[in-house]
Order: C-alpha cells, then sequence, then structure tokens
C-alpha cells in the first residue's frame, strides 16, 4: 500500500513579516538551513519506505514558485494541484485523496504543511511508519507532538486507549482549542496531552467516506472540482466554480473532531516547530554566549537574548535585550520578543494602506527569473532584471512608457518590434512605447539587464501580452 505524500503549500505570510510575505509566504524562504522550508518538507519524504511523488496543493500565484523551488533539489511532484479560492484543509486534502485514488484505489495519504520544522529526521520517519501501520486498519491518524512547555498557541490532543502494544498509538479521546496558560499547564501535569502538529496519515477512501458522512458538500464538491479540472502544463486547475462552493473548514473540524477513528501517534523526539512567530524561530536558532541568535552581516555591543537578522545590508545594535530585528532590502522590523506575535498588526495597517511591502519584496519572482526595482522618482524607475536560461518574457507592448535595455552580463535575444536582435554585455537597445517586444535568454547562464523604463504610469498592469510561455492572462 503506497504513501502518497500531500503538501500544503497555503499561507498568507503575515506572522514572520518583513521576510514571510503574502506574496512570497514562509515555506519558501531558506529560515532554517541551506534549503527553503517546502523544499525540506519534500526532502525529509526520502527515508520512508513506499512513498510516492509528493502532490502539492497551493494556488495559481505561487505555481511557477514552489514548481521551480522543487526543481532546484530534484524532487518531481505527481501533480501541483491549483486552488481558485483558498478552503481551508479539508477541501484541499478531499482533492488529494481523490486525485491520489485515481492511481491506486488503497493509498494513504501522508499530509504535509509545507511551512515546519523537523529537526528529528529520524524520528519523523519511524512516526510516518507507525502512522500507516494503523491507517491502513482504517483509522485516521495525527501526528501528536509531546509538548515541551505549557504553550497557549497550539490545541491539543488527549490521548486515550492505546492501539497497539509497544507502540506509542492510541485512539484520540478528544481534540482541544487553543487553552488558556493554567489550562496548559495542567495539560502538561497530566501528561495525556500532545501539541496537534497538522500533520496525518489518512488512508484516502476512509478520509472520503467520513467527510461524506460529516460533510457531504465539501466531498460533492471537491470531486466536482476536480472532474471539471484543467491540466495545464504541469498544473492541475480546479474547477473554480465547484471549488469555490465548499465551504471554508479545516480538516480537525471537518472530520477529525467528529469521526470515531481518530487516532494518535505521539512524538516526543521530532524536533517539531511551526515557527509561528519571530519569537519560534529565535528559540531553536543557534545562540551566542550572549544568548544572541545573529544572523547576517550583524555587529553587537552589549546586547543580550536577542535576534537579529540581516538579509541585505550591515545592522549594527548597542545596548538591547531580549529584541528581534530583521532586515530585508525595503522594510525593517524591530520588535520586543515578547510582542513579536504582534507584527500581523503591522501587516494589517499596510494593507489598509495599500502599500505593497505586505504582499511582495523589492526583488519580485516571476516564471521566467525576477525583478528587482533599484531606483524611481517621477516620470521613471529602474530595475534589475534576471531571465534564467532558456526562459523567456511575454510578447508585449506599453501605453505610458518606453524601456532602455543594458545587458551586464549574459546574451539576450531581443524581439523589438520587426527586429530580432542579440545582445551581449554593456550592449544596449531602446523599445519606444507601444512597441511590440520580448526578451529571451539564448544561454547558459543567468541574463542579467538594467532596464530604465520612462513614461507617464509606469505600474506593472501596463502590460498587454500577446503571446505567453506561461499560460499568463492579457493583462496583468
Amino acid at each position: 500500500m503506497q504513501i502518497y505524500p500531500v503538501i500544503l503549500c497555503g499561507g498568507s505570510g503575515t506572522r514572520l513579516w518583513p521576510m514571510s510575505r503574502g506574496g512570497y509566504p514562509k515555506q519558501y524562504l531558506k529560515l532554517t538551513g541551506e534549503n527553503t522550508l517546502v523544499q525540506q518538507t519534500a526532502l525529509r519524504l526520502r527515508g520512508i519506505p513506499d512513498i510516492a511523488a509528493p502532490i502539492v496543493v497551493t494556488n495559481n500565484e505561487q505555481r511557477f514558485l514552489v514548481a521551480e523551488q522543487l526543481r532546484q533539489v530534484d524532487v518531481a511532484s505527481s501533480a501541483i494541484v491549483l486552488e481558485p479560492a483558498s478552503r481551508n484543509t479539508a477541501p484541499a486534502i478531499a482533492v488529494a485523496a481523490l486525485l491520489a485514488m485515481r492511481d491506486a484505489p488503497d493509498a494513504l495519504l501522508l499530509v504535509l504543511p509545507s511551512d515546519h520544522v523537523i529537526a528529528g529526521e529520524a524520528a519523523f520517519v519511524k512516526a510516518a511508519e507507525a502512522a500507516a501501520q494503523i491507517a491502513r486498519d482504517g483509522y485516521l491518524v495525527t501526528f501528536g507532538i509531546a509538548p515541551t512547555e505549557p504553550h497557549t498557541g497550539y490545541g491539543y490532543i488527549r490521548a486515550g486507549a492505546p492501539l497497539v502494544d509497544g507502540a506509542q498509538t492510541f485512539a484520540v479521546d478528544s481534540f482541544v482549542e487553543k487553552p488558556d496558560a493554567d489550562t496548559a499547564q495542567r495539560f502538561i501535569e497530566e501528561g495525556r496531552y500532545y501539541w496537534n502538529s497538522g500533520m496525518f496519515m489518512l488512508k484516502a477512501s476512509t478520509y472520503m467516506e467520513e467527510l461524506r458522512r460529516h460533510e457531504p458538500e465539501i466531498a460533492l464538491q471537491a470531486e466536482l472540482s476536480l472532474n471539471a479540472a484543467q491540466r495545464d502544463h504541469d498544473f492541475v486547475r480546479l474547477d473554480a466554480q465547484a471549488f469555490c462552493a465548499c465551504p471554508n473548514i479545516s480538516v480537525d473540524h471537518a472530520v477529525m473532531e467528529k469521526t470515531k477513528r481518530a487516532a494518535v501517534v505521539a512524538v516526543s523526539d521530532l524536533g517539531w516547530n511551526d515557527i509561528g512567530s519571530w519569537t519560534a524561530l529565535a528559540d531553536i536558532a543557534g545562540r551566542d554566549a550572549q544568548d544572541n541568535a545573529l544572523i547576517g552581516d550583524v555587529l553587537t555591543d552589549a546586547v543580550t537574548n536577542s535576534y537579529i537578522r540581516a538579509e541585505h545590508r550591515l545592522v549594527a545594535a548597542i545596548g538591547l535585550d531580549n529584541v528581534v530585528i530583521v532586515e530585508t532590502a525595503d522594510a525593517v522590523l524591530v520588535a520586543h520578543r515578547d510582542q513579536a506575535q504582534d507584527v500581523k498588526k503591522i501587516v494589517a495597517q499596510l494593507n489598509e494602506m495599500g502599500r505593497h511591502e505586505s504582499v511582495t519584496h523589492r526583488r519580485v519572482v516571476r516564471p521566467w527569473g525576477s525583478y528587482e526595482g533599484i531606483d524611481s522618482g517621477d516620470r521613471f524607475q529602474v530595475k534589475r532584471i534576471v531571465v534564467s536560461p532558456g526562459a523567456q518574457l511575454s510578447l508585449q507592448m506599453h501605453h505610458h512608457r518606453a524601456e532602455h535595455w543594458i545587458v551586464v552580463k549574459g546574451t539576450a535575444l531581443v524581439t523589438n518590434g520587426d527586429k530580432e536582435i542579440i545582445l551581449t554585455e554593456n550592449q544596449s537597445t531602446y523599445i519606444p512605447l507601444g512597441i511590440t517586444h520580448r526578451l529571451l535568454n539564448p544561454g547558459k547562464i543567468p541574463l542579467e539587464l538594467i532596464e530604465v523604463q520612462s513614461g507617464a504610469y509606469l505600474g506593472e498592469d501596463d502590460i498587454v501580452r500577446f503571446e505567453d510561455t506561461y499560460g499568463r492572462v492579457a493583462k496583468a
């Protein structure tokens, strides 16, 4: 019985702002090592026997981002499912279950959030094997983390009767919402409570049976959305009308809290953390003699108990205790560690003001590469554009701006009106307003160029696309 991993790549990216943002949430960041969190999630699957290629569930805006990050670590997905709208985890898992059952009617699903840290990978494999053993018998299994403190930010699972002799597998007695501090302390003292990790091992057919029993509308609309889905390159586009008709509900509320088949695998050595705040990330970071976690180009004097991260430039701090400082190219966060979770209030203010810093970074990732704003002023802006080898931008034109392109690295094949020209380092071209143009990298190394835009309006929505490799709409 093969195990089909399901990697859930949702999330709005607010809790780790300014690094994590709406258009680039935390699973795509290198927060705890050389690989991003979604890459770490995919790579740790390799130790599990009988594991299939993962099913990834994400949205349209992040489709190329997750595909490229998996490609970078040589992980091939069996499908990348695109949700037309966020409907929480119950509908997402339903679609994955139906997709897996097309390949194997008795498939097991290993459902994993894409943005968690797991330090104990051997323990993870062992727990997955234990969960698979009882999931094959029809149990819907969640992974419970042995609590190390009376945490009030997690839901809890109360373990009931043991299911397998000598194994940490139990029937679920109850699910408990996030408790207050006194209740959490009582849970620790009683010893039968575990943090709800949000990871599951489910037999696909059993999950669908229980979903049809407890939330039949989700089961119906998920199936309709998959049956009417369209293939777009490597992506499965769910039917928007059907999927949006799904109730917005989590798998816990839809099934796990209602079913009589819920079980829990208790794990004490997983090294699990959902890094839901900068404080949580600071707790698992390496520290110096002053109990500081200093990442990047950071200088300190008389600083203690702090997390300071520099992404683009020198950060210097003096005479501080128990703070979080995070520097990015276009925003800096300074917070007391005890209030770092309130960064969502800053994000709310940015959204109310209509500012882009809550959604995008100065460097914006595109399916063909990236662009980064360097300078701007009245009627002009300057960007650094990087085009991946073999990639190309859409055939397009602008109503309100002209552009100068100067190649600084690599080779560019440029369509400029009715001409095609090759540009190499230190060569340039001018594209007048209203002229159809395209940029392609025919080389083996990234193409880097400086783009100088000038005109009355310089917004990204002044693009008319005539042809596009990536299936984007005519205007974006």
